[in-house]
This record gives C-alpha cells, structure tokens and sequence, in this order.
C-alpha cells in the first residue's frame, strides 16, 4: 500500500512511446499513430516504455484480483454500475409514461414501467402475482395522483382571501381545441401560487362555450358563499375574450361581479411594437455571409414584433456583407442606400430591444403584482425617451462617409430621423394608452413608494374612492388611516413591490394592525397582469401530447400535465405518497373475501 501511494504522489508516467496501428476504412488502408497530447486530454492515461503499452492509472493502483481491468471489451452496461443505471432508467423519458416496447429487455420501456422496476428492485423483486405494468393500473394511480393533487390546490384556493383565473385556449395535435385553466392566490406562507387545474376540452370556442366550462369548474372550486373571492380574470385579448356585452369576461361578471378583466400585459406590449414597426418602409436586402452563402434579411416588421430580440442582435453583430436582392435591382434606389437605411434601423431597435425584452421578463414572473409593473413601465418609458432626445447623433452617424443622392430627399438624414422619432413616439403614446392603471387598477397607484412624500402632503382621494368602488370589501375610513401612517413611515417606502410589503407585516405579525391595508396588498398581489403561465400550459401540452400520442384520453393528459408542472408541489406535499395509496386502495376491491362455513 506503501508503495501505491507512492506511485499515486509521483503521477503517472507519460513516456512518449511511437505505437502505429495499420486501418482501413471504406476500402481505403491507413496508419494510426499516438500522439503525445492526448496525455493531456485524458489525466487517467499512464504510458509504459518496457512493455510498450497504455494503461488506465487509477486501474494499475486498485485492481484486484478477479476484477476485470476497464481497458478489457465489455459492453456498456457492464461497465456502469447499478445506481446509475437506474437512474437512466428513472430519467430516460420527461413525460412518456408508457413506452412503444414494455418488455424486459427493452431500453426504453417509459416512465411508468421504470419506476415499477426500481421499486421491485428494492422490495419485492421476486414477486409473481402484481406486476403493475397495466394500463389499466397505470390509469387508476394517474387519476388518484390528479385527484390528490386537485383536492390539495382546491383547499389552497379556498383558504385564500381572494382568487383569480388565467384562461386561454388553443388546438392541439390532434385539432381538439383545449382550454386551459390556471388559478393565482396567496398561500398560507403568504407566497403568491400560479397553478395549473385543468385542460378543458372545447366543442366551439363561442364565448358561452368557454364560459360555460369556466362556470362548471369554478362552481367545484369555490362553494355559493365564496364567490366574491374572484376578483379578476387576464385574457390574452381575442375578441371572444374581451367582449364587453357578449364576450367572456361579461358572462363571469354576471355570475361572479368582483371579476375584473385583466388584458394581458404581454400581449399588449406585443401589440405596441407592432405599431411602432408599422412606420418603417419595407427594404428587400439580403446578406452575404463569409462561407457565400446568401440569406435574405427579414423585414424590420418581422424582427421587431418577436418577443425576443435575437434576429436584431444576431444580423447587427455579425459581420456580414449587405448586397441587393437580384429582383430589386432595378429600382432607382442605390443599393448602397438600401443597405444604409437597413443597418440605421438596425441601430434604432438595438437601442429599443434590449429595454422590451428586460419589461418581458419582468412581466413573466410569477410573483409580479400590478405595483411592480407600473414602476417598471415608468422605467420603459423613460429609457425609451431617451433614445428619442438621442436621435439626432444617431442619425449624424448612420449619415456619415456618404453623400446623399440626387432626386432622394426621402432619403435624407431628416427624414430618417423623423421616420425614427415617428417609432419612439408611437411606443410612448401606446404605452400611455395600454398600460393606463385606471379604474379597478388605479390601487397600484396608492402603493407608490415614489409618491409617498407627495401623499405624505395631499392623500390621494380619488385614487382611494375609486379603489374602494372596484372592491367594496375595503373598509374606506380605516384604510385611509392606515395609508396615511404607512405614507410617514421611511422603512415602508424601501419595500420594493406590494408583494415585499406584504410579506413584512405577515413576518412581524402586523396584519391585525394594519387589516385594510393587509386587504389591499392580497388584492394587487392576487390580480395577475399577464397570462404567462397559461402559455407555458400549452408547451407543456405540446410535449405531452405528440403526434405518435395523439390519442390519449383527456384524462390522463391532465394527470401527465399535472405531474410534470407541479413537481415541487408534489415534493412540498409530504403526505402525497400515503394519500395516493389510500385512494387507489379504496376506489375498489382489489382483493375477494372469501368466507368459510
């Protein structure tokens, strides 16, 4: 032992040895030699002039007798040990629960099945009577799992204080149109939850079809006595949805009146830049890459109304060669020209983008409230002016090394900018318009910690009666009271969001004294401003149900669904593998009593 750990200290030894080997590949005769550097690519390699071979270091230290050395031939399998092929097993798939080939000899038997095996491995591996792998069984604990997972949720929603719904609907591969439903609430820990219910199938995508369905399951959501705890419903902004006499969010004011409607924030920035690129001429240009290849540059229209701005990044930092499309060469616009304009309103959006992506993100939080957003708005706005008072040096250095043509003043330096000015402005009007926090929303504005010194001075009587007729639960006298101690308190104004604020009072144990106000944060932390979450449902469903899968029952998608997008619920559920156990035991019986007289 003495001595291996001597030879471990010194290293292996790395001789250069010329070792060729003679090959053929595809009838052609080659010769493979070693090269010296592949001892720095493999630390494990240990070279030996007196036999004139390779060995595998940490082999030579350990081996025993009996053991085979890794260099032998041996086929994968042997060579990983069990803890790591179970876990391929366990990991082989994300969501195919059964797989085309259940057998024991199959290398991809799913999810369902792998799981199965790991459990027998560890209990009971030489049963005979259950083998569980039935799509009958699998079914059954799919629906339990659902089921336990449903009821936990359920409970969740109904201990809340208010609730809200994110519907959207979309088709599926198999052209059955789907209808997603997603509940936002505060939890106990006062921690605000997005969850997935249901995928609801859809004979018509009418607006007293889809009513309908959200009627029936939020009738099983929350009791007659409860529902004046949904307070808003965020719909992407299709017609259907947003009606305001026959459309869905009037049909669920009629039943449920508390339900403000909520257009997505998202869409609606979408919708914005939309407008803006609208301004800019289409210029059919192409570019030539270092390898020859050409590939026609999309539009500006094209690029700027993605919710990411990877084509503008990806076309304005590659070196590339602009040249004119061959169909358009015949217009009176010099090419030189075409490319100018492109690559000036290529600068204009790499100056816009970065600002919409970073409010994208923003708004695809799941723990954003509607106090957070109007701050981060406010910013958008003011970065977004700035590039407008820059444009003059922007446009003097597009303008710069070249001479404007003759008979082009369309394609003067102030035209340009005018063009530029028409984008900025069309952003800031329709931000204004869009994102305006009036009516039910005008509760953010109370939570304003940069117009705390101006309410210390004037209270904010409009924004607080308003407030108090979108939500007559606020008690209006109180509520002021409590605003006004918390507007001449500096160690409020540094909580960033309603949702911090919020989770201050619950820590130092302040919701009695400020009961009011308490409300009014689970109001503004409970309204969802957009419908991300609804959107990562419908990628989930595209994963889940494949064209090779295309006929799986409703469900048991909801049962994969539910599973692959709650996996930290399902750990937070501590209880979750007992109740599982003791719904499927008592759903029927699986066992005949069998009586002797």
């Amino acid at each position: 032992m003495k001595k291996k750990k001597r030879i471990k200290e010194l290293g292996p030894d790395r001789p250069y040895l010329q070792i060729h080997q003679q090959s053929s590949d595809r009838g052609r005769a080659y010769t493979r030699g070693f090269s010296s550097t592949s001892y720095g690519k493999r630390s494990w390699l240990a070279g030996c002039d007196v036999s004139h071979a390779f060995y595998c270091f940490p082999c030579l230290l350990f081996q025993s007798p009996g053991t085979k050395r890794c260099g032998q031939q041996q086929g994968i399998a042997e060579q990983l040990d069990e803890g790591y092929r179970i876990g391929i097993r366990r990991h082989n798939e994300e969501l195919a629960l059964r797989g085309h080939d259940e057998s024991e000899t199959s290398d991809n038997p799913g999810i369902f099945r792998g799981l199965v095996d790991f459990v027998a491995s560890l209990d009971f591996e030489n049963a005979t009577v259950f083998k569980g792998t039935s799509k009958t069984v699998q079914n059954e604990l799919l629906d339990c799992m659902l089921s336990v997972v449903r009821e936990h949720i359920i409970q969740e929603a109904r201990s809340s204080d208010f609730l809200s719904i994110q519907p959207d609907e979309t088709t599926d591969i198999a052209t059955q149109c789907q209808l997603v439903l997603v509940l936002r609430y505060i939890d106990a820990k006062s921690n605000v939850q997005e969850r997935f219910f249901e995928f609801i199938p859809l004979h018509s995508t009418t607006a007293d079809s889809i009513a309908t369905a959200l009627k029936e399951r939020l009738a099983v959501i929350l009791p007659e006595d409860q529902k004046r705890k949904l307070i808003s419903q965020a719909y992407d902004g299709a017609s259907v949805m947003r009606g305001t006499t026959a459309g869905v969010q009037r049909k669920m004011q009629d039943v449920y009146p508390n339900a403000h409607y909520i257009h997505c924030y998202e869409h609606q920035l979408n919708l914005i830049m939309q407008q803006a690129t609208s301004h800019i001429p289409k210029l059919p240009i192409d570019y030539r890459q270092s390898d020859g290849t050409s590939t026609a540059v999309p539009s500006i229209q094209c690029l700027s109304t993605e919710r990411t701005s990877s084509a503008v990044f990806k076309l304005y930092e590659t070196q590339v060669t602009l040249t004119l499309l061959p169909s358009e060469r015949q217009e009176p616009l010099p090419c030189c020209w075409r490319i100018r304009i492109l690559s000036f309103f290529l600068q204009l959006f790499h100056n816009i983008m970065p600002h919409v992506d970073l409010l994208y993100a923003k708004l695809q939080k799941d723990d954003i409230d509607s106090v957070h957003i109007r701050g981060s708005i406010q910013q958008f706005q003011q970065d977004i002016q700035k590039i407008r008072n820059s444009l003059h040096s922007l446009v003097d250095q597009s303008s710069e090394g070249g001479s404007q043509p003759k008979k082009q003043r369309s394609l003067s330096p102030e035209v340009h900018e005018r063009i530029a000015a028409e984008v900025c402005d069309t952003v800031l009007r329709h931000t204004l318009e869009r994102f305006p926090f009036t009516d039910h929303l005008i509760n953010a504005t109370l939570r304003q910690a940069d117009r705390f010194e101006q309410y210390k001075m004037v209270f904010p009587e409009d924004a607080l009666s308003r407030t108090l007729k979108a939500y007559p639960v606020l008690d209006g006298s109180k509520l002021k009271t409590e605003l006004s101690l918390i507007y001449c308190k500096e160690e409020f104004r540094a909580c960033c969001g309603a949702l911090d604020l919020l989770q201050l009072f619950m820590e130092n144990n302040l919701e009695e004294v400020f009961s009011e106000t308490v409300t009014l944060l689970k109001i503004l932390v409970t309204t969802p401003m957009t419908t991300a979450e609804a959107e990562r449902c419908f990628s989930t469903l595209k994963r889940i149900k494949t064209f090779l899968r295309n006929s799986m029952t409703q469900e048991r998608l909801n049962a994969l669904a539910m599973l692959s997008m709650k996996k930290r619920l399902l750990t937070e559920m501590t209880d979750f593998n007992q109740k599982v156990i003791e719904k499927c035991a008592s759903q029927k019986e699986r066992r005949a009593n069998f009586i002797f007289k």
